[in-house]
């Protein structure tokens, strides 16, 4: 066991299910900070806060392992220092509670782009802010020093339809020295939103924060208010939800590819990836009644059943991508200068990857193997015989590769789902009660975390992690002294997200 996983085991353990969150004193969080540096220490997940306290989530060889510390004078020890991946939440929660990260690598503001009317608006020390008068002030971006230097403001309006970023490219001739990236301004206060809400009505929320992984984050969130209330969903939601899931998996990573193979310049791939994503829309619209299938996930189990020929429309939607997938990966491999193209661009190392807990397709490409449909693992998915598949190449042709491998994994357990559906009821009643829960989910990005805290039925506190937290930081290491004109290519293959990340 690694030291920052023996100091957190060693704190007294909260009635956090089901998983136990472990409170620490502000001395041995610091010594867990300190401890994080080191090469077996747990992957941070993240790091979030409510009014009294500041939690941070750990995955110890694929087990989850939750610390807190209470805040003190309005300031908890920094975890930045000593593990990099801190430094946006730290940044967050500064700005949305006003807890300041006491020693931090990063005091720049984040979601609070000088346009709020108070301040830390989550936090205990809500204070009104004077009226603001004319635009809000420039982002400040780090500064970058060397002869012949340019800089370049990409967003965070693009001139297609495209979620808002900043990307600010200090570049050196066509060389880009440094990437850095600004987010916030999709931010729509979805967790003061649930605050105060019955946990099926926040439900709507979680679902809203990336439409690329509605049901992921609706499931993760179900999952952390079941675990909370002690609910367990019906056998017959619990796989239409896995149906959900892999179908929005194979949506997902086939309009991935179709992104990559445009900025790629393979227009036919393009177009033929892009016409399945379609018919997985449809075929979902068909199935559950929503093209995005949002809402379907629903804390006890589901909102609605699949519809009577839901099962039909998949299933010849699964079989038109079946028959013509196995060409489509034989013309990418046929294509000398697709390859070329993509090999060795945007590469991440496996180091960078392991040390931001990087997973999904951009951990998958640098050799990450976990899956938390497996490890630490939910129903239906232990009993399915899941393959994870991984590269080690770390580029865009890998994380390609990663995606159009894990296709075949989809399309066999939606078979297997849909051939052994169970009949029965499709929710379970949530209980007027209280708890703590964590709960997770894996989208076609990688893990999705949700953390609720539920007092006489509504939501107290809650928390979302969509996996681009930590994804988009090591889209700004892999474009470090790469060619600018690779970088949408590179971004494509990544396939972020800023709504997630934005609350």
């Amino acid at each position: 066991m690694s030291a920052a996983a023996a100091i957190i085991r060693a704190g007294a353990a909260a009635d956090q299910r089901p998983w136990p969150r472990h409170a620490l004193s502000r001395d041995r969080w610091q010594a867990m900070a300190a401890a994080l540096g080191a090469a077996d220490a747990p992957s941070l997940q993240g790091v979030w806060a409510e009014a009294e306290r500041v939690h941070a989530l750990f995955l110890d060889a694929g087990s989850p392992l939750s610390a807190s510390v209470e805040i003190a004078g309005g300031t908890y020890p920094a975890l930045s220092p000593h593990c990099p991946a801190a430094s946006w939440f730290e940044r967050m929660i500064h700005d949305l509670f006003g807890h300041a990260a006491e020693g931090g690598r990063d005091v720049r503001a984040w979601l609070d782009h000088g346009a709020w009317a108070t301040a830390a608006p989550l936090g205990p020390r809500q204070a009104a802010l004077p009226p603001r008068v004319g635009a809000p002030e420039p982002p400040e971006f780090l500064l970058a020093e060397g002869e012949d230097l340019n800089q370049i403001g990409l967003g965070p309006v693009a001139g297609a339809i495209a979620e808002p970023a900043h990307l600010r490219l200090t570049a050196q001739g066509e060389t880009l020295v440094r990437l850095e990236v600004r987010l916030g301004y999709a931010h729509k206060g979805t967790l003061g939103l649930m605050r105060g809400t019955p946990p099926r009505a926040a439900a709507r929320f979680a679902a809203r924060l990336s439409g690329s992984a509605t049901v992921a984050h609706g499931l993760a969130y179900a999952h952390a208010v079941e675990a909370a209330l002690g609910v367990v969903p019906p056998p017959r939601a619990v796989a239409l939800r896995a149906v959900m899931a892999e179908l929005e998996r194979i949506r997902s990573h086939l309009d991935a590819a179709a992104a990559i193979l445009a900025e790629a310049g393979a227009a036919f791939l393009e177009t033929r990836f892009g016409w399945h994503r379609e018919a997985m829309h449809e075929a979902a619209g068909r199935a559950f009644g929503h093209r995005l299938m949002m809402d379907g996930v629903a804390p006890g189990g589901l909102a609605t059943d699949l519809a009577a020929d839901g099962a039909a429309a998949i299933r010849a939607a699964l079989e038109a991508l079946a028959a013509e997938l196995p060409d489509l990966v034989r013309r990418l491999d046929r294509s000398a200068s697709l390859g070329t193209r993509m090999a060795g661009i945007g590469r991440l190392a496996p180091d960078l990857a392991a040390g931001f807990g990087a997973s999904g397709p951009v951990g998958r490409a640098s050799g990450r193997g976990g899956d938390a449909r497996l490890v630490p693992g939910y129903p239906p998915y232990p009993a399915l015989g899941l393959e994870v598949p991984t590269r080690a190449g770390g580029d865009v042709a890998a994380r390609l590769r990663v995606r159009l491998g894990e296709v075949p994994q989809s399309t066999r357990l939606l078979r297997a789902l849909l051939d052994a559906l169970p009949d029965g009821t499709i929710a379970t009643a949530l209980p007027a009660a209280s708890g703590e829960g964590l709960g997770v989910a894996e989208s076609s990005r990688g893990t999705v975390w949700h953390w609720v805290r539920i007092e006489g039925g509504l939501i107290a506190a809650a928390f979302a992690r969509d996996p681009d937290w930590l994804h988009w930081p090591l889209l700004e290491a892999a474009m470090r002294n790469g060619m600018l004109e690779d970088l949408p290519l590179c971004a494509a293959s990544f396939g972020l997200t800023s709504s997630g990340v934005d609350l």
